[in-house]
């Protein structure tokens, strides 16, 4: 009887396995192409490097508190996380699957076939994921990521995700200076959604990543060169002109802004108290109405901007008066084509990178190394970019409410709410700046930025903190044992389900793994 069972489960399985073969022989179908060119892998791609950090926005922008939710004391307001969930794992799903070995490919087609623009490109996206995901899980897994032959992958040191970040920029912007080969900007403008071939914008974006990433090196003083990070910032974006974003149709689904209103993904949000109290200058004493406030931050039905303690819900607040609208501009989600409010329409350039970022970032490394004058000419310059920049944003979006006039621009930055003396500059004012034009979008730099001055770090300068009125809700999650958080936890169902015992060596079992100071913000 045994052997009748053995026979007829082996009979059964050659079966299975001759109508697998039959079934996957689809894979080698004359009338389907078997092998793409290499640039159109690009463009799915570049929608993903837009669109993922949006995805977990939802949850680091409440460690940043950017946003709050509506609820009171939901587990992201409170610098928790969801055990088993894969909030906050899309990144880490973007990098390996969406772009995954799809980069892989083109980057082997782009080098076999000499087009070094292309390569370039793929070697700033591979550079980007590399520096997104580490900065937002720590240890991440580089060296055995595509190999496979595996089913278990060990993980890799955060140093060593840094090292290889600078190392593929470096071969980035060796391929983007070469114009010899099948340089081709035609072949490239194809498929490329944010700058449309131009391998120069590619190359500002190679710089301007770099100057980032060492950047994030400023609790290692041995590692830390202010002079190497504005010679990078130097050589990337001249101006707002060459901003890297990608502007989305409107027309289906993945063709909408994620955060934008059809979407539906952020209804539950709303601005914090924070962001608004440095916009209307409460929070540094100026007292001065930051003009952006209008265009940026939404107002309550009685037409006040108000905004929401993060972790303690809207319930206190009146529907029909004082409650603030959500994000859009509304109290419930707009129709669609109705005119939303910054960089949140369905329609939206949503940014990457831009040229206010990257001067906020020259100016604290130019601080840092006590070269003032320079500091204050790129807080300056910063500050005017991105007054510009929302001003293009709203043009983007109808134009509702009015446009920043030039006047008032003007004002602002005469008035005490703008240093405007290189001795009296500060950390505060730089930082304080950065997170405003980082708001809505830079999710992972700004939380980066705050875990490196360790959220309530003083400014040596003046002894209050860094991010001024910045506090956590006065109870933090269960199991954060009384810690604010520093990462997120890999996905859960790529890493906790399959691959646990990379994890505990580690130690990303323990369930305050997500408050261990990342390697790179400790000294």
């Amino acid at each position: 009887m045994k052997k009748k069972i053995l026979g007829l489960m082996m009979a059964a399985s050659l079966i299975s396995a001759s109508s697998c073969k039959k079934y996957l022989d689809v894979n080698t179908n004359p009338n389907a192409p078997q092998v793409v060119t290499a640039n159109l892998l690009l463009a799915p791609m570049l929608h993903w490097v837009a669109t993922a950090p949006v995805y977990d926005g939802r949850f680091i922008s409440r460690y940043t508190q950017n946003l709050t939710s509506t609820g009171a004391n939901t587990t992201w307001d409170l610098q928790g996380y969801d055990a088993t969930s894969d909030n906050g794992g899309e990144l880490w799903r973007d990098v390996y699957w969406s772009l995954g070995q799809n980069l892989v490919d083109m980057n082997t087609k782009a080098e076999a076939e000499q087009r070094w623009d292309l390569l370039g490109v793929g070697q700033a996206l591979k550079a980007w994921g590399w520096l997104q995901l580490t900065d937002v899980h720590g240890e991440i897994v580089i060296k055995q990521a595509f190999d496979l032959n595996r089913t278990k992958f060990d993980y890799d040191s955060q140093e060593f995700a840094y090292q290889e970040v600078l190392r593929l920029l470096d071969l980035s912007i060796a391929n983007l200076q070469r114009t010899d080969g099948a340089v081709d900007a035609s072949f490239l403008g194809k498929t490329d959604i944010v700058y449309k071939g131009d391998r120069t914008k590619w190359l500002k974006f190679a710089y301007g990543l770099k100057a980032m990433a060492l950047n994030h090196y400023s609790n290692k003083s041995s590692l830390y060169k202010p002079d190497d990070i504005i010679a990078n910032v130097d050589k990337s974006f001249a101006s707002n002109a060459d901003d890297a974003g990608v502007k989305y149709t409107g027309v289906s689904n993945d063709d909408r802004n994620f955060i934008g209103p059809t979407r539906n993904n952020f209804t539950s949000y709303r601005q914090t108290t924070y962001i608004v109290n440095l916009l209307n200058g409460t929070t540094t004493g100026s007292r001065v109405n930051d003009p952006r406030i209008n265009i940026m931050l939404s107002p309550s039905p009685d037409g006040q901007i108000r905004g929401v303690v993060t972790g303690a819900g809207t319930g206190s607040f009146n529907a029909t008066t004082t409650l603030p609208n959500n994000i859009w501009g509304y109290s419930t989600v707009p129709v669609v084509g109705t005119a939303t409010r910054y960089i949140f329409d369905d329609k939206s350039k949503y940014p990457i990178m831009t040229y206010a970022q990257l001067q906020f970032i020259k100016a604290e490394a130019a601080l840092r190394k006590g070269d003032r004058a320079t500091a204050l000419d790129a807080y300056t310059k910063g500050i005017s970019a991105h007054f510009d920049f929302v001003n293009s944003s709203n043009t983007d979006v109808s134009g509702v409410p009015a446009a920043i006039t030039a006047q008032q621009k003007a004002d602002y930055l005469n008035s005490a709410a703008v240093v405007r003396n290189a001795s009296a500059l500060t950390l505060t004012n730089i930082m304080t700046q950065k997170y405003i034009a980082q708001w809505g979008w830079a999710f992972v730099e700004t939380w980066m930025d705050m875990r490196r001055y360790h959220y309530t770090d003083a400014d040596p300068a003046t002894g209050s903190q860094v991010f001024l009125g910045y506090t956590f809700p006065a109870a933090l999650f269960g199991d954060n044992n009384g810690k604010p958080a520093y990462r997120i936890r890999p996905r859960y169902n790529s890493e906790y389900v399959n691959n646990l015992e990379a994890l505990s060596a580690i130690g990303a079992t323990a369930r305050d793994y997500h408050t261990v100071p990342l390697w790179i913000v400790t000294p």
